[in-house]
């Protein structure tokens, strides 16, 4: 089926672009969104009358993601989730845990324009693509934690695991002290018994 763009499609074309695509996508997808028009000789006509209305008006909307854009990018959101002590969620972050985060922050973000690369299950700090123009697209950083206290150690760059770690670490250093403390007092002990005892 023979489409015209309305606006730039990655991996598709630039607006303007007449392009083959499956029947299922363009009526599902880019028809139903406003992206684009089937490409017959009353709708190209149609956006040769309306082109230099519509590269205005996406110059406009590509200034204002561009200003977002610039304030967004690298921002660095907490979520706090439940989790195992092996630090698996019970659950995972989706688009909408995002955008939910980054709007009580003060930005307006749809989750519809939030991509998690790949699932996030686990504790840590992870990276989410916001699309915020079909031309503008930022990174933002999820510390996905237990408590804001965890969050802020994973910020400092430091793993929860690292950390459980390192305090089991101590825990077993201290108990092998106390047993070897234990050792002693008990060595000391059999030293003190008169020699008529131990026959």
């Amino acid at each position: 089926m023979q489409v015209i763009l309305l606006e730039r499609v990655a991996k598709l074309g630039q607006m303007g672009d007449v392009v083959n695509v499956k029947p299922g996508y363009a009526r599902n997808y880019l028809l139903l969104q406003g992206k684009a028009l089937t490409a017959s000789k009353e709708n190209i006509a149609q956006f040769e009358a309306q082109k230099a209305q519509l590269e205005a008006n996406n110059l406009e909307t590509k200034k204002e993601a561009e200003a977002l854009g610039e304030k967004l990018d690298g921002q660095k959101f907490v979520l706090i989730r439940a989790a195992s002590d092996g630090g698996n969620l019970y659950g995972s972050v989706t688009p909408r845990d995002v955008s939910i985060v980054a709007t009580e922050n003060g930005f307006t973000v749809e989750r519809k324009q939030v991509i998690i690369p790949q699932p996030i299950k686990e504790l840590g700090l992870h990276t989410a693509v916001v699309h915020l123009h079909p031309e503008v697209e930022v990174e933002v950083i999820l510390n996905v934690a237990r408590s804001p206290e965890e969050a802020e150690i994973q910020a400092a760059g430091k793993s929860i695991q690292e950390l459980a770690a390192e305090e089991e670490a101590a825990a077993e250093f201290e108990i092998a002290e106390l047993f070897d403390d234990i050792g002693s007092a008990a060595s000391d002990d059999e030293g003190d018994r008169p020699a008529s005892e131990e026959d």
